[in-house]
């Protein structure tokens, strides 16, 4: 992720809603799309102080009201009475906030969401909400939701018999289990499932991989997509999860997966390569800007030219968490079939690019 510069100089963050040498507030201006001072103009509008932009800024409901946002609204552009960034649009369920610790959940969800925002922009992908939709495709929304105890009807996590709420994605719709984003219970589930990585803004970016495949592949190119990934039809979903759970994944999946959750089904397989795709732009973007490697344009440069610097820095980084006693910053190995699924997501995502990202 990038760094910005409040107007006394002082370096402002991703998720910065105050700068800590002179107290302006701050958020993300949507016009120049940036973390920027914000000066107030009224109790409740102020101006991005960008002195390139200057745009007249409201704050989301979600920021001004419940402290789990940092972005703005373009004064004057809400819709229907809603104030929504264009981050917060796309929740339909949020936790219930008068359980103890959910509001911490849902600020952590926001949090990665707004990273998952920032990456398809990057890309200029196409991400149509209600507010803004796309003439005939789904659009996206997310329900965060906890487990249901059917004695008080409450949504929370539970152990017991009762409604589960299982992360994932169906007709644009992503559901994230809030029990994800409480870090003792992820990092159970990740040593229980054997998972080198798990993590909010990788559930993210595994999620809106389907959401993709529905929007990008599906009646379109499914054909290439099959010859790459494998049919989805054989075998069906539902005998692929039943047969990965049973039996596991195959020996030798690291010789054909980016993950051993890949080798499950064909969708699977795009979700967690669209996944890395994701994880790899991010890296590569936060270790320009910090000067970290070579400047790379995103939306330009070669997959060949991005993997090489990823791969360099994959083999820094884990040697950096590593003598910290941490785990692996960059776990997959990017064999020739794993090269050529991230070819095809790549071309892919180059070939649905948008202007108006």
């Amino acid at each position: 992720m990038r760094t910005f510069s409040c107007i006394c100089g002082n370096t402002l963050f991703f998720d910065s809603v105050t700068c800590l040498a002179c107290g302006t507030p701050v958020g993300w201006c949507p016009q120049c799309r940036a973390i920027t001072a914000w000066i107030a103009e009224s109790p409740q509008q102020y101006r991005c102080g960008n002195g390139d932009c200057g745009a007249l800024l409201q704050k989301c409901d979600n920021y001004a009201l419940e402290n789990v946002c940092n972005r703005g609204l373009l004064a004057g552009t809400a819709n229907n009475g809603a104030q929504l960034c264009d981050s917060c649009e796309y929740n339909d369920t949020i936790p219930d906030l008068s359980m103890p610790g959910n509001w911490q959940k849902w600020a952590r969800l926001e949090a990665a969401k707004r990273r998952l925002v920032f990456s398809l922009d990057l890309l200029a992908l196409p991400r149509p909400s209600r507010a803004h939709p796309l003439e005939g495709k789904e659009p996206i929304s997310f329900d965060f939701k906890a487990d249901v105890l059917p004695d008080e009807g409450l949504w929370r996590t539970t152990t017991g018999e009762g409604e589960r709420v299982y992360t994932g994605h169906a007709n644009g719709k992503i559901t994230i289990n809030i029990r994800e984003a409480d870090q003792l219970e992820r990092e159970k589930m990740r040593l229980e499932l054997d998972e080198t990585h798990r993590t909010l803004i990788g559930h993210f970016r595994h999620e809106i991989g389907h959401y993709y495949w529905d929007l990008l592949v599906k009646d379109q190119c499914e054909d290439s997509c099959i010859t790459i990934f494998g049919n989805h039809d054989n075998p069906t979903y539902q005998q692929a999860l039943e047969r990965h759970y049973r039996e596991g994944p195959p020996g030798d999946w690291r010789n054909h997966f980016v993950s051993a959750y890949a080798s499950m089904h064909p969708w699977e397989d795009f979700a967690e390569t669209f996944a890395t795709y994701l994880d790899m732009i991010s890296a590569l973007d936060t270790a320009s800007h910090m000067q970290l490697i070579p400047p790379v344009d995103i939306r330009s440069a070669s997959l060949t030219a991005m993997m090489d610097s990823y791969r360099r820095l994959g083999i820094a980084m884990n040697e950096m968490n590593r003598a910290m006693g941490l785990i692996d910053y960059v776990p997959e190995l990017f064999i020739p079939p794993v090269v050529g699924k991230i070819s095809f997501v790549h071309d892919l995502l180059r070939d649905n690019a948008v202007d108006d990202r």
